[in-house]
């Protein structure tokens, strides 16, 4: 099976195709799961006998060549509020092509711009995929409202390009007991059978793909070279915190086309607080980070990504485990089928680094759980056999439950595990290949520029949950920032990236809905026009925000509480208005779709004049409730049906008057 990160050859591609035994799997991932995924099809079709399986990043195919395929499958992630993953939209594979100074290939893509933006040509016809046979598996989570988006509208686009499906688009939910592996399964026992149907050719050996006495190791897709300490010139070795880090994660077959180098910003810490009250359960904390080295430059409604330092001693228990030497020095390249790829990005620009900055900056060993195909790995390198029994079960659809209550309910560690399996050694190559990526995590940013130059402000949850077994689990990057100390050193890798909530302008009136944490990047869009305000007439602001109690949890209430007053943004003489819910307060539950039916008239009235509308927060019922909410204001005030108000919000939406930045 075919893995590689590079575009084939125009000769291989036209070789490939010729050959009706060829299945493509394409895959657009942002986290790593449409990959696995993807990757397992592949596994599965080479063990089915597929004459020739290729698996490659969506961004790396050039889509003109999709007519002269016949049989694709396509695994696709969905991101953030619908949003397609980088890898189907244009700029990493840019970036790729001149980082390997591939010429062909970038005057190749340039004429391409994107595989989703090519699909979209209008100049192609509805007999454009005729003769093609297509799969789409989406993986998604249905607390968002967007559910699948990009896997639902590239299975339709498909089709009306003449593409005949061979089975019905398969939805995995992240909200499954078991994970986005429950509708999977079988999603693949349905593709597997009509593929053999309409081409036996294809898969000659159709049965062997569930037998698990079948199933073989193949090799790791990365090769490690090692050195010692004394091997390592002293003047390569990198000391800048930012080099380091873009270093390791650039090496990382994980990251390699999901990172943005190094970051940008290392900011300093400067305060700390505490947002609810102390003793209440939960704990939300105000952050403000600066720079103190350069200027920081951002916009309201942008988001801060942050990478979260691992904790040393899980760090140094992961390295003894694993009976790797912490001082030595590695570098990681990628392997194209049984080579290894001298020029792959894993490989380029790449100085050697410590094997233990490597784990540490790169692998999430104390706080993901590994994926199912770890466990099936692990199997093959057990060598006490009630082990190795236990880990097939996990490996195997039969298993899945199980697996499911042992490792995601459980939150499960990769170093967890490898402790519950100590007959378990496994090489390093498939520990890097294999241990879920140390992932950035995304703040809204809840300061403005104009009223905090050069600092930025962030509002967060300190995550802590107790699973089944009643075991204590942390956020991993929460917990750290509620660690640090400001007044010592601290520093904090950043990059910042345009969120979904778009600045307005000063005459845009607002209606702006964030219940608990998300408040954030509504207390950065009212102070930012609190300072438009002495420059500028300004447009009026309602605010509508919930939280369970008046006394523990009514985040930032002297600052909302200041601009309702006099003058003030969200004033009544401004035309502007302050509007809480407090959940707990009183025997019958009150939400913040709740206090905007009281208030149909004023939202309504903002709406006819051009007011746009923000909702932030929690993605579980928040959202559907407050466009509900919505609807039923449109209803009233406007005289429609229910249907004719949600196709009012959904115009709103196309121009941009109706945003919504959700997380779970």
């Amino acid at each position: 099976m075919s893995s590689d990160s590079m575009v084939p050859s125009a000769a291989e591609a036209e070789s490939a195709a010729s050959a009706s035994g060829r299945l493509l799997v394409l895959y657009a991932s942002q986290t790593g799961n449409a990959m696995d995924a993807a990757e397992r099809v592949g596994r599965e079709a080479e063990r089915g006998g597929c004459p020739a399986v290729d698996v490659l990043s969506m961004d790396s195919f050039d889509p003109s060549r999709l007519p002269s395929e016949r049989f694709v499958v396509f695994v696709v992630s969905t991101t953030g509020q619908g949003n397609p993953p980088d890898s189907m939209k244009v700029w990493r594979f840019f970036i790729h092509l001149i980082i390997s100074s591939c010429l062909d290939c970038l005057l190749g893509w340039i004429s391409r711009q994107g595989f989703w933006r090519y699909l979209l040509r209008k100049d192609l016809g509805a007999q454009w995929l005729e003769g093609v046979r297509h799969a789409v598996f989406g993986l998604g989570d249905s607390g968002y409202q967007k559910y699948n988006f990009a896997a639902k509208k590239l299975d339709r686009r498909l089709s009306h390009l003449g593409a005949e499906q061979v089975v019905e688009i398969g939805l995995g939910d992240d909200q499954h007991s078991s994970g986005y592996e429950g509708a999977l399964d079988p999603w693949l026992l349905s593709m597997w059978k009509s593929l053999n149907e309409t081409n036996p050719a294809l898969l000659p050996r159709v049965s062997d793909i569930n037998d698990p006495n079948l199933s073989t190791l193949g090799d790791p897709k990365v090769h490690v070279i090692y050195y010692s300490s004394n091997e390592v010139p002293q003047d390569s070795i990198l000391s800048e915190p930012n080099k380091i880090i873009n270093s390791a994660r650039s090496m990382s077959p994980a990251l390699q086309f999901h990172d943005d180098g190094g970051p940008p910003y290392m900011l300093q810490m400067v305060t700390n607080q505490r947002l609810t009250k102390e003793g209440s359960d939960r704990d939300v904390r105000h952050f403000e980070l600066e720079d103190p080295s350069s200027a920081i430059s951002y916009k309201t409604g942008d988001a801060l990504e942050i990478l979260p330092s691992q904790n040393p001693s899980a760090v140094d228990a992961f390295i003894e485990r694993c009976n790797l030497d912490p001082d030595c020095y590695i570098t990681i390249q990628a392997k194209s089928g049984d080579k290894i790829s001298k020029g792959s990005v894993v490989s380029s620009l790449m100085d050697r680094i410590k094997l233990k900055t490597f784990v540490a900056l790169t692998m999430d060993i104390a706080s993901a759980s590994p994926r199912r195909y770890f466990f099936e790995v692990m199997s093959f390198f057990a060598t006490a056999e009630h082990e190795k029994k236990r880990l097939q079960e996990f490996a195997s659809p039969e298993g899945r439950d199980d697996l499911y209550q042992y490792n995601q309910k459980e939150s499960r560690t990769v170093l967890e595990v490898l402790n519950d399996f100590p007959s378990v050694q496994m090489p390093f190559e498939w520990l890097v290949q294999l241990t879920p990526p140390l992932k950035k995590r995304a703040f809204s940013i809840s300061s403005s520029p104009l009223a905090h130059p050069n600092e930025i402000h962030l509002t967060v949850s300190i995550v802590s949950w107790l699973t089944p077994f009643g075991r204590t689990r942390r956020g991993l990057c929460s917990n750290w920032l509620a660690g640090l100390d400001p007044s010592k050193d601290n520093l904090i890798p950043c990059w910042i990236h345009q969120g979904s909530l778009p600045p307005p302008h000063p005459s845009v009136p607002l209606v702006l809905i964030g219940p608990g944490t998300g408040c954030a990047p509504f207390r950065a869009f009212v102070e930012e026009r609190a300072a438009q305000t002495a420059a500028e007439p300004t447009a009026p602001v309602l605010f509508f925000f919930g939280c369970r109690n008046q006394d523990n949890d009514f985040l930032y209430k002297d600052f909302w509480l200041t601009h309702a007053q006099d003058e003030g943004v969200l004033s009544s003489k401004k035309g502007g208005g302050l509007f809480v819910a407090f959940s707990r307060d009183q025997p019958q539950k009150v939400y913040v779709q709740h206090k905007i039916k009281e208030q149909s008239a004023r939202v309504w009235n903002l709406l006819l004049t051009g007011a746009a509308v923000y909702i932030a927060g929690s993605s579980t019922k928040m959202p559907a409730d407050v466009t509900a909410a919505l609807e039923d204001i449109i209803c009233k005030e406007h005289g429609v049906i229910k249907e004719e108000a949600s196709k009012w919000l959904r115009d709103l939406e196309r121009v941009g008057r109706f945003n919504i930045e959700t997380w779970s």
